[in-house]
């Protein structure tokens, strides 16, 4: 890409990206901004005001993006923003959304320390195969049923959002947005299974950090409650099931489905969005095989869905501005290192949605030059190459620290409100970043030091 070389112009245009973030984090908790921001219709509008100032930026400025100035210039902004990222990025979160969305599991067991850490390690495990949303989904109204009886239960739903909810899918792009962004952009699709290192420390210790804490809990527990938890025993039951293969089935789309290549045994190449196209269909047969009552009893609706789509939209098209720059002033900035990279990504992620974040700081790592000893990974389809350590930082940052508050990753505002429906006394905001800050900052600490 030709940069323009106003670096100064780009961090100016870079305000509608900041921006269309900013409103994403704040009004939703504002008093007065809070009922209107509740209507999707509303986060269309907001992210279409600010995409339509980035498109006049691209469409009026002297120097073009991959194409000559004006109109050229601005059809391949949303080429590359529209149709090669944004609309294969939330067909795959549709999909899983939908399909998961036919699976329920009811039970009811002892709620022991030692049954609470396996559902989570089971959740942690699940989160890479079928997206940390589809995994929160699938598990985490059984976790609230089993643990109904007791008392001291909100420290259970934050390990939740912490490990099936952002770090349990670490190691597939359909397990977190940032990742299956990577994919999109030619990171291999069983590249990021590397990060398994990262991925069982990190669970490794939360797990037994949570297993200590509840330990401490179901001591203190009244003795009604845990006699009550003792002798209330419901079979599990799975409902929805073929929707397990229909999961699968989107899992093998991407994997397999690559646009512009060769189909694995074969010489056919891929077409573009025929991916899509099979991801959707898939979705269709679930909403064709399962039953209406077992959607309904898992409250399942497309709104959280529609809002994911409404506000990136205008974040896939303003995020390009902030690409440039980082291109353009990412070594002038310090973003040299690994923990740089790291704690750079991972901070964005923590408040502004990881997924945009991992887009931003991957250009800006492809586009530093190789350093001497440092492993280049080769990116598919539209080439180029990227420093292995600085790409394993940043995948690793965006997935795990979207774990620091609510606003880091879909799927945690999505299980805190599913906790509060059923009783559950969830932290405020600020009092869920005293969790974080307690618990994961000095892991991630560790994790700087061990492995960046």
């Amino acid at each position: 890409m030709t940069l323009p070389p106003a670096v100064p112009a780009l961090a100016a245009w870079s305000l509608p990206f900041v921006g269309l973030l900013l409103c994403t984090a704040f009004l939703p908790v504002i008093p007065a901004t809070a009922r209107w921001w509740e209507r999707n219709p509303n986060k269309l509008l907001l992210s279409a005001a600010f995409a339509a100032l980035v498109c006049c930026h691209y469409a009026m400025r002297a120097q073009g993006f991959h194409a000559p100035p004006g109109a050229a210039s601005l059809g391949a902004v949303l080429r590359e923003s529209v149709l090669d990222d944004y609309i294969p990025f939330i067909v795959l979160l549709f999909s899983l959304f939908t399909i998961s969305g036919g699976i329920r599991l009811t039970g009811d067991i002892s709620a022991r320390p030692r049954t609470n850490t396996a559902i989570l390690f089971l959740g942690s495990v699940l989160a890479s195969l079928i997206g940390t949303t589809g995994a929160s989904m699938v598990l985490i109204r059984p976790l609230l049923q089993i643990n109904s009886e007791r008392r001291r239960t909100r420290h259970t739903v934050v390990f939740f959002i912490f490990l099936v909810s952002n770090i349990g899918g670490s190691l597939l792009p359909v397990g977190d947005p940032p990742l299956f962004l990577g994919y999109l952009k030619g990171v291999p699709f069983f590249w990021s299974l590397r990060l398994w290192p990262g991925w069982l420390f990190s669970v490794g210790v939360l797990l037994v950090v949570y297993w200590l804490l509840d330990s401490w809990h179901y001591a203190r527990e009244d003795r009604a409650s845990l006699q009550l938890d003792q002798t209330t025993v419901v079979p599990f039951l799975l409902r929805g099931k073929g929707n397990l293969l229909l999961l699968a089935g989107v899992v093998l789309a991407v994997a397999v489905l690559v646009p512009g290549q060769p189909i694995p045994g074969t010489a056919w190449r891929t077409p573009p969005h025929l991916r899509e196209v099979i991801e959707l269909a898939l979705c269709g047969l679930s909403l064709g095989l399962t039953s209406r009552p077992l959607r309904r009893a898992n409250q399942f609706n497309f709104a959280a869905i529609t809002e994911v789509a409404c506000l990136f939209i205008g974040i896939f098209v303003t995020m390009q501005v902030p690409i440039e720059l980082l291109q353009a002033a990412g070594p002038r900035l310090g973003l040299t290192e690994p923990s740089r990279f790291f704690w750079a990504s991972g901070g964005l992620s923590s408040f502004l949605d990881s997924a945009p974040a991992y887009a931003v700081f991957f250009e800006g790592a492809k586009a530093l030059p190789a350093a001497a000893g440092a492993p280049m990974l080769q990116l598919l389809g539209q080439g180029g190459a990227v420093r292995v350590d600085l790409l394993e930082a940043i995948a690793m940052g965006t997935v795990v620290m979207g774990a620091n508050s609510y606003l880091g990753n879909g799927p945690n505002f999505l299980v805190k409100s599913i906790a509060e429906g059923q009783g559950v006394k969830m932290p405020t905001f600020c009092g869920y970043m005293v969790y974080s800050g307690v618990i994961l900052i000095p892991l991630f600490i560790v994790m700087t030091w061990v492995f960046f």
